[in-house]
C-alpha cells in the first residue's frame, strides 16, 4: 500500500501547494480555479481507493480472530457497529 500511496499523497500535496499559490500571487480564475480542484478531486479519489483497496484486500485473507484483532488495531475495537461490516 505505502509504495501506492506514497505518491498519491505527494501529489497531492504538491496539487493543494500549487492552488494555494495561485490565491497568494492572486493569479486564480475561476477557470483555473476548476480545473485545479477536479485535479485535486481526482488525486483524492485515487488516494481513497488505494487505502480502501488493500483494507478490502487484508480482510479477505484474514480468520475471524485475525479480523477482530485487525478492527481493534484501526482503533474500531469489536463494539462499534458502524465499523462491523468491514469484518464481515
Amino acid at each position: 500500500m505505502k509504495a501506492e500511496a506514497v505518491p498519491l499523497g505527494a501529489r497531492l500535496l504538491d496539487q493543494e501547494a500549487a492552488l494555494d499559490l495561485q490565491f497568494a500571487d492572486h493569479s486564480i480564475t475561476p477557470e483555473t480555479l476548476k480545473v485545479a480542484t477536479v485535479q485535486i478531486g481526482v488525486t483524492q479519489a485515487e488516494l481513497r481507493n488505494t487505502h480502501l483497496k488493500f483494507h478490502l484486500q487484508t480482510t479477505q485473507i484474514l480468520t475471524h480472530d485475525q479480523l477482530q484483532r485487525y478492527a481493534v488495531l484501526r482503533g474500531y475495537g469489536s463494539s462499534t457497529p458502524m465499523h462491523q461490516h468491514h469484518m464481515q
